[in-house]
């Protein structure tokens, strides 16, 4: 494995490093002593799968407030999506700004966010399947989000008009409004 940090402080792309041979490969996705390496979660609470049907979906920008928030470590299983991930830690160096990549189960990449990011995806293909790791059990009372397409945030998102997106998304508010709901962002 090896891990590239992003603009992010404290969030990892992790490049997987398959062996291949004429059956196909098999390639390590998560390692205990390594992780504790670089500082990083090794007791994961919950793994969860998402489907997404259709390309131009959107899920996001979510987050959990405090105490519920969770480290994430995310792979893409099938398809390829567009991730975005936004720091909304009140104390972070790098509070407010955001960053992406293109995630796909080809590219052999997992992405792994700590507390107190906000993170969305554009799926990029039909049939997108992703899966994640979290180290705190999910609490749906705890869940935030704002509006994906905020034009403050200014994230060039490769649609414009969703082919699938919630209700719980199109009625997200502004990321200002969520700054003035969490008294400036989260205490993590």
């Amino acid at each position: 494995m090896i891990f590239n940090k992003t603009k992010i402080g404290g969030a990892w792309i992790i490049e997987l490093e398959p062996r291949v041979d004429e059956r196909g490969f098999f390639m390590r996705t998560y390692d205990k002593d390594i992780f504790a390496e670089h500082g990083l979660p090794t007791d994961w609470a919950q793994e969860n799968q998402a489907f997404s049907k259709a390309k131009g979906t959107i899920r996001g920008l979510h987050f959990l407030y405090p105490p519920k928030t969770e480290t994430k470590l995310i792979q893409m299983a099938e398809g390829e999506a567009f991730w975005v991930f936004l720091d909304v830690r009140k104390s972070s160096p790098t509070f407010g700004k955001w960053d992406s990549i293109i995630l796909s189960a080809e590219k052999n990449h997992m992405l792994l966010l700590p507390r107190g990011i906000a993170n969305g995806i554009c799926t990029l293909r039909d049939n997108c399947r992703v899966l994640y790791h979290m180290d705190n059990e999910y609490d749906d009372s705890a869940k935030g989000e704002f509006k994906w397409d905020d034009p403050e945030l200014g994230i060039p998102w490769p649609i414009k008009n969703p082919t699938n997106i919630s209700t719980r998304d199109r009625n997200a508010g502004s990321f200002k409004e969520f700054l003035i709901k969490s008294g400036g962002g989260l205490e993590i």
